[in-house]
Protein backbone atom coordinates (compact mmCIF):
# COMPACT_ATOMS: atom_id res chain seq x y z
CA UNK A 1 0.00 0.00 0.00
CA UNK A 2 1.22 3.30 -0.84
CA UNK A 3 1.27 5.88 1.87
CA UNK A 4 2.60 9.43 2.42
CA UNK A 5 6.16 9.77 3.74
CA UNK A 6 5.34 13.07 5.65
CA UNK A 7 2.23 11.61 7.45
CA UNK A 8 2.25 8.16 6.70
CA UNK A 9 -1.43 8.28 5.10
CA UNK A 10 -2.48 5.91 2.92
CA UNK A 11 -2.64 6.74 -0.85
CA UNK A 12 -6.31 6.83 -0.90
CA UNK A 13 -6.77 9.32 1.77
CA UNK A 14 -4.34 12.17 0.20
CA UNK A 15 -4.83 14.41 -2.58
CA UNK A 16 -1.61 13.53 -4.12
CA UNK A 17 1.30 11.10 -3.55
CA UNK A 18 4.09 13.40 -5.47
CA UNK A 19 6.76 11.13 -4.70
CA UNK A 20 4.92 8.37 -6.07
CA UNK A 21 4.26 9.85 -9.43
CA UNK A 22 7.73 11.42 -9.94
CA UNK A 23 9.66 7.85 -8.81
CA UNK A 24 7.91 5.78 -11.06
CA UNK A 25 9.39 8.20 -13.98
CA UNK A 26 11.92 6.95 -16.12
CA UNK A 27 15.19 9.14 -15.50
CA UNK A 28 15.07 12.16 -17.70
CA UNK A 29 11.53 13.60 -17.78
CA UNK A 30 10.28 16.86 -16.54
CA UNK A 31 9.59 16.83 -13.26
CA UNK A 32 5.88 17.48 -11.90
CA UNK A 33 4.65 20.86 -11.50
CA UNK A 34 4.19 21.83 -7.64
CA UNK A 35 0.64 21.35 -5.93
CA UNK A 36 0.82 25.33 -5.29
CA UNK A 37 0.71 26.48 -9.13
CA UNK A 38 -2.69 24.87 -9.17
CA UNK A 39 -4.11 26.53 -5.80
CA UNK A 40 -5.40 30.32 -5.20
CA UNK A 41 -4.24 31.89 -3.01
CA UNK A 42 -6.81 30.84 0.08
CA UNK A 43 -6.51 27.46 -0.83
CA UNK A 44 -2.48 27.67 -0.63
CA UNK A 45 -3.33 29.64 2.93
CA UNK A 46 -4.93 26.67 4.00
CA UNK A 47 -2.40 24.60 3.24
CA UNK A 48 0.14 25.83 5.24
CA UNK A 49 -1.18 24.77 8.97
CA UNK A 50 -1.25 21.25 7.65
CA UNK A 51 2.40 21.45 6.59
CA UNK A 52 3.47 23.55 9.61
CA UNK A 53 2.10 20.13 11.58
CA UNK A 54 3.36 17.56 9.55
CA UNK A 55 6.93 20.11 10.54
CA UNK A 56 5.74 19.79 14.14
CA UNK A 57 5.06 15.58 13.70
CA UNK A 58 8.40 15.21 12.25
CA UNK A 59 10.48 17.32 14.31
CA UNK A 60 8.94 15.09 17.39
CA UNK A 61 9.59 11.56 15.20
CA UNK A 62 13.11 12.80 14.50
CA UNK A 63 13.87 13.80 18.61
CA UNK A 64 12.56 10.80 19.49
CA UNK A 65 15.04 8.92 17.33
CA UNK A 66 17.88 11.22 18.24
CA UNK A 67 17.03 10.10 22.05
CA UNK A 68 16.98 6.87 21.17
CA UNK A 69 20.50 6.99 19.67
CA UNK A 70 21.75 8.51 22.80
CA UNK A 71 20.02 6.20 25.18
CA UNK A 72 21.58 3.61 23.36
CA UNK A 73 25.47 5.58 24.03
CA UNK A 74 26.20 6.67 20.52
CA UNK A 75 28.42 9.78 20.52
CA UNK A 76 26.93 13.43 20.28
CA UNK A 77 29.70 13.35 17.23
CA UNK A 78 28.29 10.51 15.33
CA UNK A 79 24.42 12.09 15.92
CA UNK A 80 25.44 15.39 14.71
CA UNK A 81 27.49 13.97 11.59
CA UNK A 82 24.45 11.41 10.60
CA UNK A 83 22.28 14.81 10.41
CA UNK A 84 24.81 17.04 8.65
CA UNK A 85 25.87 19.39 11.12
CA UNK A 86 28.42 19.29 14.47
CA UNK A 87 28.76 17.78 17.87
CA UNK A 88 27.62 21.25 19.40
CA UNK A 89 24.97 22.22 16.96
CA UNK A 90 23.68 18.59 17.67
CA UNK A 91 23.69 19.02 21.20
CA UNK A 92 22.21 22.32 21.47
CA UNK A 93 19.11 21.32 19.53
CA UNK A 94 18.44 17.92 20.99
CA UNK A 95 19.82 17.81 24.92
Amino acid sequence: MNRCSFCRRSAESVDTLAAETIANKPAGLKRATPVWESLDDEALLAHLPRIEAIRHSVDDDLRAWVGEARNRGISWDRVGASLGMRRQSAWERFS
